[in-house]
């Protein structure tokens, strides 16, 4: 069945016509919500991704295209060799050499932290112009409608979370030309390979426009990094000792980006995902949200961004 699939994605593809399906090799290779495959022969590999069936709800992939493209021109990313916007098709060089990191990779590759830092301040500092800008609370209220659409309830206490991080989008508006840089703006662990000279970054589907400090923020909380893994991630990416005002943005975003994927984890349980229990996965980001953004340390972060002076 996944042969039968991937024939049927390759077969109007120039680069592949000669790939018959007997001729090539396929591995299954993780995704939560896409069907992702490395397809081999005779030493080639490439990646071929196919998207998961609900995701144009929420996908723009003519974004995706554009901004993954720039991604592999700057080399943070791997060189995509075809992309179609209507079907979601992206075929790209597989990255040999190249581990898929986790949170327990993060701790036990030695430097690998700090070549993810590395790798942001690349993608952010490359003067690249991402299509679609990443609003975080437009993007709470799309992704609302689409859980109205799908009937899906939203946990308990949720719309009052949303209230106090509307205070927070107060404080971090009232900064004057907040910086706006190529994001990533989804970095799960999984996402980033490293191959232990380079960290590599994966997977466009949600990048744009947006705060930077936002890739370092949410990379935190899916990494699961500790305090002195976060110093070390900073240190590298600032180049040195970073300001209060960077950290506490950072901080704000840990915060942020739970409650957001919070509803992205209900979008996937409404529509049935098997990846894994997503219902489970909502709470934990929600509860975590909650405990941080009610920590006396959190409010000392936004403190520093209110009275710092704004750093790119």
């Amino acid at each position: 069945m996944e042969k039968e699939r991937i024939a049927t994605a390759l077969a109007g593809l120039s680069e592949f016509r000669d790939w018959e399906p007997e001729s090539y090799s396929v591995e299954r290779l993780g995704g939560l919500t896409n069907l992702v495959f490395r397809i081999s022969r005779k030493g080639d590999s490439y990646i071929v991704r196919i998207p998961g069936e609900g995701t144009e709800g929420y996908i723009d992939r003519e974004v995706e295209s554009h901004n993954a493209q720039l991604a592999a021109e700057i080399k943070v990313s791997a060189e995509v060799l075809y992309s179609d916007p209507a079907s979601g098709l992206m075929v790209s060089r597989f990255l040999d050499g190249a581990e898929t990191m986790t949170p327990s990779a993060f701790k036990l590759r030695p430097g690998s932290v700090a070549r993810a830092g590395q790798a942001l301040a690349v993608l952010h500092h490359s003067g690249k112009e991402f299509r679609f800008r990443f609003e975080l609370f437009s993007m709470i209220d799309e992704y609302l409608k689409v859980l109205g659409d799908l009937g899906v309830a939203l946990p308990d206490g949720y719309h009052r979370v949303v209230e106090q991080a509307q205070k927070i989008q107060k404080t971090l508006a009232s900064k004057k030309n907040l910086p706006l840089a190529p994001c990533h703006c989804d970095p799960l662990s999984e996402n980033f390979l490293d191959d232990g000279t380079k960290m590599w970054i994966v997977d466009w589907e949600y990048s744009g426009m947006n705060d930077p400090l936002w890739d370092l923020g949410d990379l935190s909380v899916e990494a699961e990094f500790t305090r002195e893994q976060d110093r070390e991630l900073l240190m590298a990416y600032w180049g040195g000792e970073p300001p209060a005002e960077i950290v506490g943005r950072m901080v704000i975003y840990k915060g942020l980006c739970d409650l957001l994927w919070t509803l992205w984890g209900l979008i996937q349980y409404g529509n049935k995902n098997p990846a894994e229990d997503f219902w489970a996965y909502s709470i934990t980001r929600f509860e975590r949200c909650k405990d941080l953004m009610s920590s006396a340390s959190f409010a000392g972060h936004v403190q520093a961004v209110e009275q710092g002076r704004l750093y790119n």
